[in-house]
């Protein structure tokens, strides 16, 4: 069925695209929200793919790689928004945070902080692997497919990035090495 959906929209069927466009929207805005941590950035990415997947249809030569190709897309359009971002100055909206009642969710706040930080500190690169990986649940080969890199750097890059986290949440005590990764 997807592959019909997809042949109508390469021959410029407005129709089928909008409904492959509107199946694959929450999943591709799940992935974009993870990789890039901020809401507004996932929706202008997950815009700005669908737009360059309409764009580049046509272009498109197996039919059945479509969400794969769909997902690079979206990587691609995920790298932007951190390039964009970082010319632009950062806001951070100051929030009033009610004091919780119970001890527990004080310190898994602390917890989830910390391991948001230290994802943040990864590669646009390492954070898609990761995400296409342990969230997603593709195989190093998928992920490798669809970033159009060997399944070795996949790993390389969930190994580095596991490494940098570890090391962000361990605090200045253990050293951290760059990545031997060049951007992308």
């Amino acid at each position: 069925m997807t592959s019909e959906l997809v042949e109508r929209a390469q021959r410029g069927d407005h129709e089928a695209f909008d409904a492959l466009a509107t199946a694959a929207y929450h999943r591709l805005y799940a992935i974009a929200r993870r990789i890039l941590r901020d809401g507004y950035a996932a929706e202008d990415a997950v815009q700005d793919a669908l737009v360059r997947a309409w764009r580049d249809l046509r272009s498109l030569r197996d039919p059945d790689r479509f969400d794969a190709w769909l997902h690079r897309l979206l990587v691609h359009a995920c790298h932007d928004q951190v390039r964009r971002k970082r010319r632009r100055p950062f806001e951070v909206p100051v929030l009033a945070v009610d004091q919780p009642s119970v001890e527990d969710r004080l310190g898994q706040l602390v917890d989830r902080d910390e391991l948001e930080r230290a994802f943040l500190q990864l590669s646009v690169e390492q954070r898609a692997a990761l995400v296409l990986t342990h969230y997603v649940g593709l195989s190093a080969a998928e992920v490798g497919s669809i970033l159009g890199i060997p399944a070795g750097t996949v790993y390389s890059r969930l190994h580095y990035g596991t490494r940098t986290m570890r090391a962000a949440i361990a605090g200045p005590s253990e050293p951290q090495s760059p990545s031997p990764e060049p951007g992308r």
